[in-house]
């Protein structure tokens, strides 16, 4: 009799534990669900994990609110550029056309695959106000040289946090370097909420505009509207969004912070056996990280050069499929994109490290969940590809 095959290994599974369920449960019961407590504490919590005071932290429905609300709230004029990476998921550049600025993309290192400030000085035009760096994997940007270049241009930093809620430069927390920092708690991301996202912020005035913005300009949310101490009227004072995070969601996310380095330890011993056991592959494995940073191991990405691997990233991403292991892209360039090319005339060879490294980028799945089993196919299932 035959061994049942294992189940497929979903990419990016989070990790649930039952303080969650448990809140969650608690939520429900309270009747609670919308903006409350649970988002207070989970601003409060996130507020002192970065060190700060609760007032310039706000949590939202997703990272790409969090931009979007930033960049808004930095009061821009209309169609100021905005330098960005072409190594990032779609939002990034859609939170700005969104703010009705322009993105400008700047190459990444090709090591790194973080933005290249050298690239990012090339960038700069007469209408840049901002940089918008991302934190690529969980590893830094060269926070140094986007500050200079930043202070030197007199332009706005605000940091896709996406992957790198753990992440630190030089002793620094990411998202504390900027004017503002954007976190994102998708299911995939390091802390979930199954949807959510946080700003924090230099400058107390801005974060608490962007917090009116995001709850249809209000000045006045539903936990002060409503609780126990008495109707409170509002007044519209801006034309703002629906951008605010639940309780249900924050009752996740209570739970998932209070793990957070632990969960950071897990996946920082997978990543390390990845990098062991898959030294001897052609295939193009991550930079080591740099001195005095803190990786947050977000993502684990492997580079599939076709000459060198006997086959295309394509068909490398197939077969994992096929031997039931979940993969991801992280990512395409955004010049490889139709919209971008047909609104900003972008094509990918304009930003080469970029283009190649889209064109062959792999991320094996890497989460706390994962079991030391698991591990193990990932690997048999990817040294199988070479045989």
């Amino acid at each position: 009799m035959t061994s049942p095959e294992p189940p497929f290994l979903i990419f990016g599974s989070p990790l649930i534990e039952q303080p969650e369920i448990d809140e969650v449960v608690a939520c429900m019961q309270s009747a609670w669900l919308g903006t409350g407590p649970r988002v207070a504490k989970l601003e409060s919590d996130f507020a002192a994990y970065k060190e700060m005071t609760p007032s310039r932290v706000t949590a939202l429905n997703s990272c790409t609110a969090a931009l979007h609300v930033s960049m808004v709230a930095a009061g821009f004029e209309a169609g100021s550029e905005v330098i960005t990476t072409p190594l990032t998921f779609c939002a990034t550049a859609n939170a700005i056309i969104h703010a009705g600025l322009t993105p400008v993309l700047a190459d990444v290192n090709a090591s790194t695959q973080c933005i290249d400030p050298a690239a990012i000085e090339a960038a700069i035009t007469s209408r840049t106000r901002a940089i918008l760096p991302v934190h690529f994997a969980g590893r830094p940007c060269d926070m140094d040289a986007i500050l200079a270049i930043a202070n030197k241009h007199d332009l706005v930093i605000i940091e896709d946090c996406a992957h790198a809620i753990e992440t630190e430069y030089h002793g620094q927390k990411a998202g504390t370097f900027g004017d503002f920092g954007c976190f994102s708690f998708y299911a995939t991301k390091n802390i979930t909420t199954g949807e959510g996202g946080m700003i924090v912020g230099r400058d107390e005035a801005l974060v608490a505009r962007a917090r009116v913005l995001a709850l249809h300009g209000m000045s006045k949310d539903a936990w002060h509207r409503f609780g126990d101490k008495g109707y409170k009227h509002y007044q519209v004072v801006e034309c703002g969004f629906k951008y605010n995070m639940m309780d249900l969601q924050a009752a996740i996310g209570i739970h998932q912070l209070t793990r957070v380095d632990a969960n950071w330890k897990c996946r920082e011993q997978a990543w390390n056996r990845y990098m062991h056991e898959l030294v001897n592959l052609p295939l193009g494995l991550p930079t080591i990280p740099e001195a005095d940073t803190r990786h947050a191991y977000h993502l684990f990405t492997v580079r599939v050069d076709e000459a060198l691997c006997g086959r295309s990233r394509d068909n490398f991403l197939d077969r994992m499929n096929a031997a039931g292991i979940g993969t991801g892209v992280h990512y395409l360039s955004l010049a490889e994109h139709p919209y971008y090319q047909q609104r900003f005339n972008w094509q990918p060879e304009q930003w080469p490290n970029a283009m190649r490294i889209g064109r062959e980028t792999v991320s094996l799945p890497l989460s706390p969940k994962l079991t030391e089993l698991d591990l193990t196919r990932v690997i048999n299932a990817t040294k199988a590809q070479f045989n």
